[in-house]
């Protein structure tokens, strides 16, 4: 999967020029290639893309779904509550513009719901069911890793713990563990009917071993 091509011919739709499409792809790429990560980086993109694109008809807003998903982590530290928020706010202040007569062309800019995204990628903090059936489509892309089987859950795991090296086991542990709790706590993992169908009993069956092996 080719990400820079989706990524381009995705602002390409939404009205950027060329030359702001190569500047944001820079911009992006080097900040899900940072040393820091190990899990939220290109390959998670890859992962969540594929998931769009499979699922692509269902959306209401493609577009959207698609930006959201490039941007959604693009601010990432692991001693930080705001991210997702922050990547919000960076994901939305790409379209600051200083040619205003942009905005009054039919295509492009005006027609792309820059809320929608901005909605979307907050959401991805506390992954609860939303009333924008998009919304929920992104979720579970997000979350699609925790029904994978065992070994690549368990790489997955393992790349979090990295993430958050800088805390010792004694506080990482027992946070992780509540973090976990709190989605077998929920009804439903998945928000889609379609994913709870084919992911909720393996996602719930992994989250309950990666308890046990921390606790």
């Amino acid at each position: 999967m080719n990400l820079e091509k989706i990524y381009s011919e995705l602002l390409s739709n939404i009205g950027f020029s060329a030359n702001e499409i190569q500047k944001n792809w820079i911009d992006l790429e080097k900040a899900y290639s940072k040393k820091s990560r190990h899990y939220h980086n290109l390959t998670h993109l890859k992962e969540m893309t594929a998931s769009f694109e499979t699922y692509r008809d269902k959306l209401q807003n493609p577009n959207e779904v698609l930006f959201s998903i490039f941007y959604h982590d693009y601010v990432y530290s692991a001693s930080k509550k705001d991210n997702e928020l922050k990547s919000a706010e960076y994901a939305v202040s790409i379209f600051t513009d200083d040619k205003p007569d942009r905005f009054q062309k039919p295509v492009g800019f005006a027609e792309f719901d820059r809320q929608l995204v901005f909605d979307a990628i907050c959401a991805t903090q506390q992954h609860q069911q939303n009333v924008i059936e998009d919304i929920n489509w992104l979720i579970d892309f997000d979350l699609k890793i925790l029904a994978k089987d065992w070994e690549d859950y368990k790489i997955y795991f393992e790349q979090i713990r990295k993430e958050y090296r800088i805390y010792p086991d004694f506080l990482y542990k027992p946070g992780r563990a509540k973090a976990l709790t709190h989605f077998l706590e929920n009804e439903f993992i998945f928000q889609t009917e379609e994913f709870r169908g084919l992911y909720e009993e393996k996602a719930r069956a992994n989250i309950e071993k990666e308890i046990l092996l921390l606790t």
